[in-house]
């Protein structure tokens, strides 16, 4: 039974979907950081919330760990190439607490535009000072949104509702989508130069660490309004402080914080400043949501393969998960076979998709055949980390599909290019959906692969193949089944022989020894 880790406190609903699932379930919450590491070895996978951190020490002590799901958007906690390096799929929620963060979005705005917290307390302390609480009013003004992902889509949204103007920056973010949300899509430089206030929805990256700072301030708008409910490192808050002390930001209002808790932190106590503690997914329903999600991505995942929001691997749906099993195995076998056959340096994967498998979601059967290819050659290798290390290793890997069938009406063909020599090998699968290797090096054969098999290539000869059944019966082999193919008469040969058990070293000589064998290579599936 699959086993998973609830290490951060979240609704009850996720470990109730676990068990429902029968995956076996523990809530842990605020664990120690060496507590963790302590017992993570016996789960398959981790569900946490922003506070526990996902590292790579922690992921190299998680020997079974499978995946690791994120009740939220942000994952920032978690090593995401480590994680890929220890073949460990890392999924987040991006829908379920996409409307509450959007709408804490809108609230902070308008608490910053009619300066509601400090007149709030004012009132509370028993002041009536109606004068100096002078807003502004958000109709007619323009309001940039960087990041138009779910939550940025929302905000959007709400805020034409709110007869405002939007213009928008994402460097994903089409024309087609901008029309069908109703934004004008303008590069960042104009964003800050039109924009009364500015709202951050993007993730936390290399790319967008720090993208308001004092050279973004600059060139925006004087007076200028900021709002941030995505992640505290989007803003470099000595540079924002600046900026509110000289005028040039009007406001600001911020949920989140470079550092958190933040207990502390220099845009405290700034009258034009209004925070919160992180709210932005802080809602029953949101964080129902959230995990529910979880619960059930992991879940699907654990139980049935199905990928959903995963985010260091392709997605494969449940409605796609069926489909796709069977030629998971096919997928799996050809690559295998043709790693275990590759004695020099990769250079360049080919991968054709042929008939009804290329109507299909391609993108994890090419990271199985890259895990069956590389996995022969070192250790530790599965689908998720497959690709990477190909990139690493600068291994090309090139996708085709072609929906017209040929002599099957499903077929995967892969061809493998190393320094040496190209080798091509394809497999089908027939009504049982079983897999066949069906080609080798373009001669054609029909077998299916066992536990332990025989690989020979040979001049085709007369003799040879008793030659061989007499070899491989003196040294007690048990044959199982036997598949035969040449290119013509004469010429090259292939023999794929199943047998009973692995083959010793001493029979693989004697089988290379034989006349008119070119390469003998056991396998074993």
């Amino acid at each position: 039974m699959a086993k998973v880790l609830i290490a951060d406190k979240m609704s009850p609903r996720a470990a109730e979907i676990f068990r429902d699932r029968g995956v076996d379930v523990d809530e842990k919450p605020g664990l120690a950081p060496e507590e963790l590491a302590a017992i993570i070895g016996d789960y398959d996978g981790l569900a946490i919330r922003s506070a526990t951190k996902v590292t790579a020490d922690l992921l190299a002590a998680a020997g079974r760990l499978k995946v690791v799901g994120r009740a939220g958007i942000g994952v920032d906690n978690v090593d995401q190439a480590a994680a890929t390096a220890h073949g460990v799929c890392v999924m987040n929620t991006p829908f379920g607490n996409s409307i509450t963060t959007g709408e804490h979005a809108i609230s902070l705005m308008m608490a910053l535009a009619r300066e509601i917290p400090a007149a709030d307390r004012s009132t509370h302390d028993g002041k009536w000072e109606k004068n100096r609480f002078m807003g502004v009013e958000l109709y007619g003004k323009v309001l940039g949104v960087i990041g138009c992902g779910n939550i940025g889509a929302i905000v959007c949204d709400r805020a034409i509702g709110l007869k405002m103007r939007v213009v928008a920056y994402d460097p994903y973010l089409s024309e087609e989508r901008a029309r069908e949300l109703g934004v004008e899509r303008v590069e960042l430089d104009e964003l800050f130069a039109r924009a009364d206030f500015i709202t951050l929805h993007t993730p936390l990256t290399d790319a967008t660490r720090g993208i308001i700072d004092a050279e973004a301030i600059a060139k925006m708008k004087p007076g200028v309004r900021v709002i941030n409910c995505a992640r505290g490192g989007l803003v470099v808050e000595e540079d924002l402080k600046a900026g509110l002390e000289t005028g040039r930001v009007a406001g600001a209002a911020l949920d989140v914080f470079a550092t958190e808790p933040a207990k502390e932190n220099a845009l405290f106590g700034m009258e034009n400043v209004v925070v919160t503690p992180h709210l932005g997914a802080a809602t029953s329903e949101a964080q129902v949501n959230v995990a529910v999600q979880v619960a059930e991505q992991m879940s699907d995942y654990l139980l049935t393969g199905a990928i959903n929001n995963a985010l260091n691997m392709a997605s494969v749906s449940a409605e796609e998960a069926p489909r796709l099993t069977p030629y998971f195995l096919l997928a799996r076998e050809l690559g295998s076979f043709a790693g275990q056959l590759t004695t020099s340096a990769l250079q360049s994967v080919h991968i054709e998709y042929q008939g009804r498998v290329a109507e299909l979601n391609a993108r994890p059967l090419t990271a199985i055949v890259l895990e069956g290819l590389l996995s022969p050659l070192m250790d530790n290798v599965n689908m998720i980390n497959a690709p990477v290390i190909a990139q690493q290793r600068g291994v090309e890997v090139r996708e085709t599909r072609d929906e017209a069938t040929g002599d099957y009406q499903t077929m995967i063909r892969i061809s493998v290019t190393t320094e040496r020599q190209t080798r091509d090998v394809a497999g089908t699968l027939f009504a049982d959906n079983r897999p066949r290797i069906v080609q080798v090096k373009g001669i054609k054969l029909e077998a299916e692969l066992g536990s332990h098999m025989l690989y020979v290539t040979n001049e085709d000869k007369p003799g040879f193949i008793g030659a061989l059944g007499s070899a491989l019966g003196d040294a007690g082999v048990n044959i199982a089944t036997f598949h035969l193919g040449r290119a013509e008469p004469g010429g090259d040969a292939i023999a794929l022989v199943e047998v009973d058990e692995p083959i010793a070293d001493e029979v693989l000589a004697t089988v290379r020894g034989l006349s008119h064998v070119v390469q003998a290579q056991a396998l074993n599936f």
